[in-house]
């Protein structure tokens, strides 16, 4: 912990003890307010958000700006979705394999009209169109990383001087809204269509709420789930130093994500007598506080002040985009998903990694599992197309977008 030039920077150790505090406050906050739970709000999302309105508090009163180190809340990303590998067999990926495909087209083409949305709504405003992509899937569906990556391009073709803060405040914007949008939508679907789960068996992603008091964890079963995923992670690792050398770079998370699939549907076939967590509880607890970290920690290191700052054109971008992320996922990937209780899981879903990121969008869907039943399949093909199909997708698009 240290103090320099009003800003007090908060080491790793610190930053996760404050992490998951604010998971409990969440946890604690969204157990007490009905509207909280009746629209599955993420409860590291309350959390979040409270601590990030408790840090512009802190800025506007005394003048204290808060630093987070977040190596901890980036290695819980890769603990998260290691976990989804371990529990995903082949059997359920076959399974997944019509509704992947048509959740892989619906997003390619969603990037598309993203992108359009933010040209035109740019255009409008009196904007360079280089805002419009930094406020399209560059920010919306690739997240902080690719608008950082980008922003200096953009900033040097279209002469957007502060491309950078655009696009962090895009990024940032739009994971609080994703947050906070991807719960509503659901209760919405399963309400006026009276939807309900057909799937029995434990969720992929925490405990039920109310079969939290039937747990069987024990220490051995615990600790043989997280070796595992530490084996997976360093394999991840490695494979992941392989394909940079080939020159193709993929985040750290989904090199893991490829090895613990490969070991899930390999290692228990090969050794019998090994206890594999697939489908454990332990697993699934594991895989929520994970997730619930990655969140809360995200959202508290957020800095309000200079979201605020970006305010006008950027907001009037950014209400077009969430009006078309709303009618696309009601009226196109809602429909075409099958209207039944998976699809509007998934609708959920879908609006955390359209407008936020992956880890958003299994929080949403997690959200409303743990009330309403499980869908593991969406817990498969969301990461699969959310992680890698976008990411691939996107790089492409924003460069046709900046040559118009």
């Amino acid at each position: 912990m240290e103090m320099l030039n009003g800003v007090l920077q908060l080491d790793d150790f610190v930053t996760l003890t404050l992490g998951i505090i604010v998971l409990f406050v969440g946890i604690t906050v969204t157990s007490r307010i009905e509207f909280l739970k009746k629209y599955n709000i993420p409860e590291p999302v309350t959390g979040g958000m409270v601590a990030s309105i408790l840090g512009l508090v802190a800025y506007l009163v005394f003048g204290l700006e808060i630093e987070f180190s977040l190596y901890a809340r980036d290695v819980f990303l890769i603990y998260f979705f290691t976990t989804i590998g371990i529990n995903a067999r082949f059997a359920q990926l076959l399974a997944g394999g019509k509704p992947l495909l048509i959740l892989l087209g619906l997003t390619l083409g969603y990037l598309a009209l993203q992108d359009v949305v933010g040209f035109a709504a740019a255009a409008a405003m009196g904007q360079p169109s280089g805002v419009g992509v930094l406020v399209g899937s560059a920010s919306l569906a690739g997240g902080h990383g690719t608008a950082i990556a980008w922003a200096p391009t953009i900033s040097d073709q279209q002469g957007v001087g502060n491309a950078l803060e655009i696009g962090v405040a895009a990024a940032t914007i739009g994971l609080v809204i994703a947050s906070l949008l991807g719960g509503p939508i659901a209760k919405f679907l399963l309400t006026r269509f009276d939807l309900t789960t057909d799937h029995e068996g434990d969720l992929v992603v925490g405990i039920e709420r109310d079969k939290q008091d039937e747990t069987s964890i024990t220490h051995l079963n615990l600790m043989g789930a997280i070796l595992i995923i530490h084996i997976a992670m360093i394999l991840g690792f490695v494979l992941n130093e392989i394909i940079a050398g080939l020159g193709l770079k993929l985040p750290l998370f989904v090199s893991c994500m490829m090895v613990a699939i490969a070991m899930t549907n390999t290692i228990p076939l090969l050794f019998k007598r090994v206890a594999w967590p697939t489908g454990s509880k332990a697993l699934a607890l594991i895989s929520d506080f994970s997730l619930g970290l990655f969140i809360a920690m995200s959202l508290m290191g957020m800095q309000l002040w200079e979201v605020a700052g970006l305010a006008g054109p950027l907001f009037g971008i950014l209400a077009a985009q969430v009006l078309v992320a709303v009618l696309f996922i009601l009226f196109v990937v809602f429909p075409l998903m099958g209207k039944n209780y998976f699809a509007a899981v998934l609708s959920a879903g879908f609006a955390g990694f359209c407008l936020g990121a992956t880890p958003t969008a299994i929080a949403n869907m997690s959200a409303v599992t743990k009330t309403h039943g499980p869908a593991p399949t969406a817990f498969i093909i969301v990461p699969l197309v959310g992680a890698f199909f976008v990411d691939v997708a996107n790089a492409f698009l924003i460069q046709f977008f900046l040559t118009l």
